[in-house]
């Protein structure tokens, strides 16, 4: 029976599980093989959500079908796929403590005393989001400052980059950590310049010290995190994400989700180290489970912090602190022997490197890697964001993959400039360069770093400019992409980049029919209006996952 549904929220209410979908009358588009622009009008969907046949504009439309969707002239896209995330950090975020928006260290104090005020029965205060460059400081925080606001309960807060915590005098002695605590190797303890007690701030690895401390979550609250951080992905038309440090905790929480039926966001994971790896995966990545909606393709390592705390990794000194050069967390027979480790058996490696001094330590090791570990491996570098332009070539050979997230440029912008000087900035985010390379770019929004808006990242990396339109003509502009690339990097290139590509990120038959319904073309819209487009519908496998018409406000 040929059923006429307008609302589809109703068709998703309605729809048995198995039944063809005919969604029609919508201006519709996706990339091709080659990375061409392919508009259509309408979708055939089977029961098993893959699309049966893409239908364009004086095609015949199927004869009978058990479900009509009038799209009613509205644009319908692929589903974006954010290729480094934290889904549960997501969730978490969302739920704790969040300082992403304090322009200063008094708003910052003034949110944490409220938050305080508010949960009294939490035994620590928990958050993220605080940037010590957002408030004009020119020093990171101290303890003193969170003791002024909240002096009687342990208080830990990591900072925007999650690359360095900020605890209080409470959570310093909960943690032990005093003038006589030693750095652990790759991380560092501030200190205040004579006597070394700890001024309350602690980079990378120093941050364990502190959060093995830190209350862990129960299962249930992990479920409501994973719910909380797929509405949130959805929302934005997130459709999959690489999520980036998957613990066993994690992965747990993910598969009770798609045994009960709500996990909607497909996940691409990669375990957070390789003990994670093998609890996880065992002998191998796991395969793709709820109809490719999650899988363990491999394992995130780091090499090196991130450049707002001074822990990347550089060649050369930082401009604005000439005393240092970063922070190794892994050193390269380290960093080889656990590659190998993963490598072995065929989990796919997934590395942070921000500086030009950690990224080229990876393509060392990717290149003495590539003799033994032969075959697809589709190696990937997460971030890249500091490259010496005399590696850009290495990034071409053995099929790397460059994870990148074209945010981190125009928020990082001011803070970079300082960080480098004016010499290495033709190395900074340069996506263009790396492209031309051979090398295939993959993008993302590293959130909760970041909000994980893949229209404002489309916009970045089409203009080099941030939402106020600065600088004027774009920062290094040489390293623009097309609107083609951008939106390959979102779809496409993501899907290749997690061993998914025939399975979703492009709108043709055979693949998932994972596509979102938008108020506007994002090929021809202009930057401006690129950031304000409005997700109507999210439409997962075949199925409605996210509708705006009935989201909770």
């Amino acid at each position: 029976m040929r059923l006429a549904i307008t609302s589809a929220l109703a068709l998703a209410l309605a729809a048995p599980a198995q039944a063809d979908t005919l969604i029609d009358n919508v201006d519709g588009m996706t990339l091709d093989a080659t990375g061409g622009v392919d508009r259509f009008t309408g979708l055939l969907v089977g029961d098993d959500g893959r699309i049966v046949q893409v239908l364009r504009r004086g095609d015949k439309r199927p004869g009978k079908v058990d479900y009509f969707v009038d799209g009613k002239g509205q644009f319908l896209m692929p589903g974006l796929i954010d290729s480094h995330g934290h889904v549960m950090g997501i969730g978490f975020g969302a739920l704790t403590l969040d300082l992403s928006e304090t322009t200063s260290l008094a708003q910052a104090q003034a949110k944490i005393a409220a938050y305080a005020a508010a949960h009294p029965d939490r035994p620590w205060i928990l958050g993220r989001g605080w940037n010590q460059e957002l408030w004009g400081l020119g020093r990171f925080p101290t303890a003193a400052e969170l003791d002024a606001v909240v002096g009687d309960k342990p208080v830990w807060l990591t900072r925007v980059d999650g690359h360095a915590g900020w605890a209080n005098s409470k959570a310093l002695a909960a943690a032990g950590i005093t003038a006589l605590t030693k750095d652990p190797a790759g991380g560092k303890i501030e200190r205040v310049a004579t006597g070394g007690k700890p001024t309350g701030v602690l980079v990378d690895a120093a941050m364990d010290l502190v959060e093995k401390f830190v209350p862990t979550p129960r299962p249930e609250d992990r479920d409501l995190a994973l719910a909380t951080a797929q509405d949130l992905l959805l929302a934005r038309g997130v459709t999959a994400m690489a999520d980036m440090g998957t613990t066993i905790e994690d992965w747990q929480a993910y598969r009770r989700a798609g045994d009960n039926g709500t996990l909607r966001l497909r996940i691409m994971a990669y375990a957070g180290g390789t003990e994670a790896m093998e609890l996880i995966g065992g002998p191998g990545p796991s395969p793709w489970l709820y109809d490719d909606k999650l899988r363990l393709n491999g394992v995130k390592l780091y090499v090196d912090g991130a450049l707002g705390s001074r822990g990347a990794s550089l060649k050369a000194p930082y401009a604005d602190a000439p005393h240092t050069r970063g922070l190794r967390i892994t050193s390269d027979t380290q960093l080889k022997n656990l590659m190998s480790r993963a490598a072995l058996d065929r989990f796919q490696l997934a590395i942070h490197a921000i500086g030009d001094e950690a990224n080229a330590g990876v393509l060392a090791a990717i290149e003495d890697m590539s003799a033994t570990y032969t075959g697809d491996r589709r190696w990937r570098i997460e971030h890249a964001q500091i490259v010496d332009p005399a590696d850009f070539a290495r990034f071409g050979r053995h099929g790397i993959i460059a994870s990148m997230q074209p945010v981190h440029q125009t928020s990082d912008r001011l803070m970079a400039e300082a960080r480098l000087g004016p010499q290495r900035l033709t190395g900074g985010y340069a996506w263009k360069s790396l492209a031309a390379t051979g090398a295939k770019l993959a993008f993302g929004s590293d959130a909760p770093v970041e909000l994980p808006d893949p229209f404002a990242g489309l916009a970045a990396a089409i203009t080099r400019q941030g939402p106020d339109g600065q600088p004027f003509g774009g920062w290094q502009p040489q390293e623009r992409l097309t609107r083609e690339e951008a939106l390959a990097a979102y779809t496409m290139n993501g899907a290749y980049a997690g061993f998914a590509e025939g399975r979703f990120g492009r709108l043709v038959r055979g693949e998932r029919a994972d596509f979102l319904l938008v108020d506007r073309d994002p090929l021809l819209a202009t930057p401006s209006d690129l950031r304000a487009t409005q997700v109507r519908q999210v439409w997962i496998n075949g199925r409605l996952a996210w509708d705006a018409a009935t989201a909770r406000r």
